[in-house]
């Protein structure tokens, strides 16, 4: 039997992610061990679930080093990878918004070539280009975006917010949001044809456990 390949991306997501394949039955005591491992495997049901950068899991599924993949939807949206999007697991719940001073609200509107800060430009593009209309300079940054408008770099940010309460500590607001978040279960889509029964059944077994149909 072939082996089934997912996708963790390290950290929060990739916790609460190995959780839910526990209660489905899979073997996932390796990964509870400390160590440097990124490959950890489940002879058993033969699954092999790889630990990745976040960016990097719609990467490895769209050209198949991973059948399955967990990942935020802001890096789904941002990588625009050819693959599924099969299930919203509703876990690492946020926001992407356009932030800036208060001042910036009605401004946003009648600026030209708006200068926007943001870790994700094609998000940002998107929004302001597609939906809005509206020209923007995309300023790329890798850090605190939030220091950007208090600075003079840039007019407003594009972000994920969560609790809001980083921004409102440096004199920012959410001027407009852009689009809710969370964790996805993504596929391969080769992989969905040649595998599909076995990754449905995974499909099947969180889709109970988010809506609470077993614990």
């Amino acid at each position: 039997m072939k082996y089934i390949t997912v996708a963790l991306a390290k950290g929060r997501l990739a916790d609460t992610s190995v959780k839910l394949f526990e209660k489905l039955g899979f073997d996932i005591s390796e990964m509870k061990e400390k160590s440097r491992k990124l490959i950890f495997t489940d002879e058993k049901h033969k699954f092999k679930f790889i630990l990745v950068k976040a960016s990097d899991v719609p990467v490895y599924v769209e050209y198949g080093a991973a059948d399955i993949g967990i990942v935020g939807r802001d890096t789904i949206l941002e990588e625009g990878r050819n693959l599924y999007e099969i299930l919203n697991l509703g876990f690492g719940a946020c926001r992407m918004a356009v932030c800036g001073p208060l001042e910036m609200k009605e401004k946003i509107y009648t600026t030209n070539n708006l200068r926007v800060a943001t870790k994700y430009p094609n998000i940002a593009r998107d929004y302001f280009h597609k939906s809005k209309g509206q020209t923007i300079e995309i300023i790329p940054l890798s850090g605190s975006v939030e220091l950007a408008p208090l600075v003079g770099l840039s007019e407003v940010i594009v972000d994920i917010v969560e609790s809001g309460k980083t921004l409102k500590e440096n004199g920012l607001d959410v001027l407009e949001e852009i689009c809710s978040l969370s964790a996805w279960l993504i596929v391969n889509r080769v992989s969905m044809k040649m595998e599909r029964e076995r990754i449905m059944n995974v499909v099947s077994g969180m889709n109970k456990l988010i809506n609470g149909v077993y614990q």
